[in-house]
């Protein structure tokens, strides 16, 4: 098979030295990185390359499309192959190694290897402290081989950081490629992207703009500094004695996508342990769902979007799960205090805004979730002729749930039966 690579493209390939590569989304960028570090492998016998992105997952896949580029080598006649290639792993005849690991938070685990091509996938989203663990494992390289390269690739996540910074350094040959630019993409979906995203949002995911709105209401610093682990099993890492809460928010009538997300509360701290999408799925399908996570977690409250769709939900999770379930519907929520059903407001602001603080104090940690990052990127505020403030946000889904399941940081001091 014969690719016909785009002009930068090409640049890429024939480049020796650091790279960085800023561009929106399916330009081809991990095609043609995928395909250098094949041929840096087979052209540099012995070298060593590491392949690293915040999550196994996101290294993963440009792993695949390395083990791809080699497979169709050989399937033209080639034999490169040392021994049969892991997950992790492909070793050459030519004594060339390729890794693929997460960098995880701090780049820990990842620490001890001598390499001559480090390769970032969605570099912008790798924790500032794993730059300090994996820089010094290309001074050796640098040094003997004149080598040590960096390949940076990613789509922006706002200003500051190692990538941003790497586009102001002249030790690296930058590159900025916007969708739109790319033949392959048509143009009628970019249009319909852009009618359905706020400027900042497409700017960002289809110009590769590094932009941050100044009305965004989690701003990025704040939201890279509270994402402070990777992965949580509740078996391994769950801890005696917490109280589980889950964030339910319902897709509209016609809407996509349901948002789940899950904390952990223990002695006034908060962790958001999971969170995760279904798309287009029936109200019974969301219910059971919702029965399934509660049966592994035993959650002490279920706090649902019941507005819409959301409040038939609520009613039938009610009737089976009891006055664990409670309606908050950015309006107001039922309590019974002694015996009598009354309404208090809650309020759009107070959700966020609960959030935000634990957020801002250092109380709440958040899991890694390049969705929920973009979601919590793209809530919103703005203040009314009245002076009111409205928060909104195109792709919200989990920041709606999420601002939930952190409700509970509120509700834990009330003495009261929800329903």
């Amino acid at each position: 098979m014969t690719f016909k690579w785009d002009a930068w493209q090409k640049q890429v390939l024939e480049y020796n030295g650091n790279i960085t590569l800023r561009t929106g989304r399916q330009v081809g960028k991990s095609e043609v990185v995928s395909e250098k570090a094949v041929r840096f492998a087979i052209a540099n016998p012995g070298t060593t390359t590491l392949i690293i992105a915040a999550s196994q997952r996101q290294s993963s896949l440009l792993f695949e499309k390395v083990t791809f580029n080699i497979n169709r080598r050989n399937d033209a006649g080639a034999d490169l192959y040392k021994e049969q290639p892991t997950l992790t792993k492909i070793l050459l005849k030519n004594g060339s190694k390729i890794y693929s690991l997460p960098a995880g938070r701090t780049g820990y685990f990842i620490r001890g290897f001598t390499i001559d091509l480090l390769i970032a996938d969605e570099a912008a989203y790798i924790p500032e402290t794993v730059w300090l663990a994996v820089t010094p494992m290309l001074a050796v390289s640098q040094k003997l081989r004149n080598k040590g390269h960096t390949i940076l690739l990613s789509t922006p996540f706002g200003k500051g950081g190692y990538f941003f910074d790497s586009f102001k350094d002249p030790d690296f040959k930058a590159f900025h490629i916007s969708s739109e630019d790319c033949p392959r993409i048509p143009g009628k979906f970019l249009l319909k992207e852009k009618k359905r995203m706020t400027k900042h949002e497409y700017a960002q995911e289809y110009l590769g703009e590094f932009t941050e709105e100044w009305n965004q209401f989690f701003s990025t610093d704040l939201i890279k500094a509270s994402m402070t682990f990777i992965k949580w099993s509740k078996d391994e890492d769950g801890i005696a004695g917490a109280k589980y809460y889950l964030g339910v928010d319902v897709a509209r009538y016609g809407g996509d996508e349901n948002g789940f997300v899950i904390s952990e509360l223990h002695k006034g701290r908060i962790k958001i342990v999971k969170c995760f999408t279904t798309e287009r799925v029936s109200t019974t399908d969301t219910i059971g769902r919702i029965i399934e996570v509660d049966n592994a977690f035993k959650f002490s409250k279920i706090f649902v979007d019941d507005g819409g769709l959301g409040g038939s939900v609520t009613d039938i999770l009610i009737e089976k799960l009891g006055r664990k379930v409670m309606g908050l519907n950015n309006s107001s929520k039922r309590v019974t205090m002694q015996g009598e059903e009354k309404k208090k407001g809650i309020l759009k602001e107070d959700l966020y805004s609960n959030t935000l603080m634990l957020m801002e104090t250092g109380l709440m940690q958040v899991i890694y979730d390049v969705k929920l990052i973009r979601s919590l990127q793209g809530i919103t505020f703005e203040y009314s002729s009245s002076a009111k403030v409205k928060i909104f946000g195109v792709y919200s889904h989990l920041a709606e749930a999420m601002v939930r399941a952190c409700w509970c940081w509120k509700e834990k001091g009330l003495s009261v039966y929800m329903y």
